[in-house]
């Protein structure tokens, strides 16, 4: 084969593979899993809620999401309990749970606004 044919042949399968290289980028990826709310947006009645929302994600990537979502929680906790000491995932108001995957670990993100009950 002469150079200018091989040069050309050449140039024709980076194209085609360039060209499939971005069909694949500019496909949109299918999300693996829907966020998922944790509990009702509204606090039980007779509790007082802080302001701000507080974000916990515990350290690193784990290996089974149950055990990132655990971490993400107790992160929050931590956070949580500094302002309202008797603070509680379950008495949050919006909690929102959102996890990554990389690979085989995932990493979670526990996002809500901590309430305490009112003090009477």
């Amino acid at each position: 084969m002469t150079t200018i044919a091989s040069m050309t042949r050449m140039l024709i399968c980076a194209g085609v593979l360039a060209g499939v290289s971005l069909q694949a980028y500019a496909a949109p990826a299918a999300p693996e899993r829907a966020p998922q709310q944790a509990a009702p947006s509204a606090p039980p009645k007779g509790f007082e809620c802080h302001t701000e929302p507080l974000t916990g994600s515990g350290p690193g990537f784990k290996s089974s999401q149950e055990e990132s979502e655990e971490a993400a929680i107790a992160n929050w906790l931590e956070k949580a309990k500094a302002i309202y000491p008797d603070a509680t995932w379950d008495a949050a108001k919006e909690p929102f749970m959102q996890c990554v995957k990389q690979g085989l670990y995932s990493k979670c993100f526990a996002t809500g606004i901590p309430c305490r009950p009112k003090p009477e």
